[in-house]
């Protein structure tokens, strides 16, 4: 598989707290997305509506990276499916050596919680659907 370089992008503006939001997510997903934050090894979700998005992370110095992998995996599992006639694409989980991802869509909404890699993935799964 071909190495992807991916741009670094700088931003002069300063970030006060973790948390970037654009819009008004569901009130619903978002008391939802608070309580899966809270468990432990849950380093942070990204929230994307039509019109908005919401992203809280414990380290807002990978706000970029998370945005990129959480589009990715979206993608690629969409992706996959067609090309294999899977069907829609529920969820998609990757795992790294540290630390993976839940990415899924949830009626209109797309989710992608970050975690590390001990976090039992099914229960935050199942918290948000």
């Amino acid at each position: 598989m071909p190495k992807r370089k991916v741009q670094e992008v700088e931003f002069a503006e300063e970030i006060d707290a973790p948390r970037v939001e654009a819009g008004n997510p569901a009130p619903d997903m978002r008391s939802r997305l608070e309580h899966v934050k809270s468990r432990d090894g849950v380093i942070g979700y990204i929230l994307r509506a039509s019109t908005s998005a919401s992203v809280d992370v414990k380290d807002p110095s990978k706000i970029i990276d998370y945005a990129i992998l959480s589009a990715a995996a979206l993608e690629s599992g969409e992706s996959l499916s067609r090309g294999f006639s899977l069907g829609k694409v529920n969820s998609i989980l990757l795992e790294g050596k540290d630390a993976k991802i839940l990415s899924m869509t949830v009626g209109e909404q797309k989710i992608s919680v970050f975690m590390e890699k001990s976090v039992n993935h099914s229960l935050i799964y199942k918290d948000l659907k």
